[in-house]
């Protein structure tokens, strides 16, 4: 299966452009990554998109999207089975990569280097290139072969950055959860996408308070 491509876009932009690949695998969440590759389709960011079959499953159970309407929200679509792909070498240059949201299964095959797709491979040419590797994963609670491998990530120059909801932004609806947590995962590659409520410090009390 070849790489299905937006070209125009990918053109116009130049081989200087920023790019960024984003993963989604098969995890519970699956609205972390339509709302990443939302908010991206606002920037000037170029999005490779590759997400696993158990991904297309999840999205069926936890929204109404199809597929073809995630693979629509990308600047250019890599199917999982496709090894050949540009993002599965280093001498194509990325941003990194974010995985929202990174299943235990797709954590603890990048962490062994044992690769058997795309995703993990994509996953696999950002840390040995020394790019930023973002994984929201999604899980609870976790065992203590769950901590290991996340501390093996961290040591490899990961990002852990589980899906945690803030609260000091005064959500009033899921969708205000999803989007903080998202604008967070994007800030991490230095992407302000202007959705993002920022902790400005602690409000000034009155003596009486205290």
């Amino acid at each position: 299966m070849t790489t299905r491509q937006k070209p125009a876009r990918e053109a116009s932009q130049g081989s200087s452009s920023r790019r960024l690949v984003v993963g989604v695998s098969g995890a519970s969440g699956i609205i972390y990554g339509v709302r990443a590759l939302e908010m991206l389709k606002r920037t000037e960011v170029t999005t490779h998109l590759v997400m696993s079959r158990s991904a297309e499953i999840t999205l069926a159970y936890e929204t109404n999207l199809k597929p073809a309407d995630l693979r629509a929200m990308s600047s250019i679509y890599h199917p999982f089975n496709d090894i050949g792909a540009s993002i599965s070498s280093g001498s194509f240059p990325t941003m990194g990569m974010l995985i929202a949201p990174c299943s235990i299964r797709t954590m603890s095959e990048i962490a062994t280097g044992v690769t058997s797709s795309l995703l993990t491979r994509a996953a696999d040419v950002v840390l040995k290139e020394r790019r930023r590797l973002v994984l929201a994963v999604r899980e609870t609670p976790l065992h203590v072969g769950h901590l290991r491998t996340m501390t093996q990530l961290a040591e490899m120059g990961a990002i852990v950055a589980p899906t945690v909801p803030a609260f000091y932004s005064r959500p009033q609806t899921v969708n205000d959860i999803i989007d903080q947590t998202v604008g967070r995962l994007l800030d991490l590659f230095g992407i302000d996408v202007g959705i993002l409520k920022r902790w400005t410090g602690a409000p000034m009390r009155d003596d009486a308070d205290t």
